[in-house]
């Protein structure tokens, strides 16, 4: 898998995302999106970053994550895309490489861009139309931060801190089924990349 060149500085938010190669499915069961999760929980076991919010979609992923450490990508997110790679590749007897290249990474630069790629994260499967409700996709951690589920790979505290409750938090998303409300929901991978001025800024 190629390596990242420029290095993911600490004390940062950054979306995280990756897709298949030539866009097919990384996903091709529930159990490689059960076993994806199980890599993330013993990956992201350490102090070297901590997941915000996630979403697991057939042919690519999402992360929402919180960077403590200078050695995140090789320690963690290297290491994450191999492991799986391999797994799969030895269930389905395929070869070569299962995503289109290393993972991007788009620095956050607000509180109110955190809050906007929380809620896009947690629409894709909506945006995608595999489901009717964001509370009926399992593999996002939407259930888990309005209070559905207790799920504990993610911490859905930091975006439940900017609203009153998590009721607050679901009337957010659901006002960004409207792509005029929500200007990330509607755009591809590659458009969201060339958005421009995700400056650091730290202590949200």
């Amino acid at each position: 898998m190629p390596t990242r060149i420029t290095p993911l500085m600490p004390d940062t938010y950054h979306h995280i995302y990756n897709r298949g190669v030539n866009r097919q499915d990384i996903f091709l069961g529930e159990d490689n999106m059960l076993f994806f999760l199980k890599r993330l929980r013993k990956y992201f076991a350490n102090d070297m970053a901590e997941i915000v919010a996630y979403c697991l979609m057939p042919n690519h992923y999402h992360l929402l994550v919180w960077i403590k450490s200078a050695d995140f990508s090789a320690t963690v997110m290297q290491p994450l895309g191999v492991s799986y790679t391999k797994a799969i590749n030895k269930q389905h007897n395929r070869v070569g490489p299962l995503f289109q290249g290393p993972f991007r990474a788009i620095q956050v630069g607000s509180t109110e861009h955190l809050l906007q790629l929380a809620r896009y994260i947690h629409l894709n499967p909506i945006a995608a139309g595999l489901v009717s409700r964001p509370e009926d996709w399992l593999y996002s951690s939407y259930r888990d931060t309005i209070g559905l589920r207790n799920g504990t790979l993610a911490n859905p505290q930091i975006i439940l801190e900017h609203f009153s409750s998590a009721k607050a938090y679901q009337k957010f998303v659901e006002e960004g089924r409207d792509a005029s409300i929500n200007p990330i929901a509607h755009l591809t991978l590659e458009e969201e990349t060339e958005k421009p001025g995700f400056l650091k800024k730290p202590g949200f």
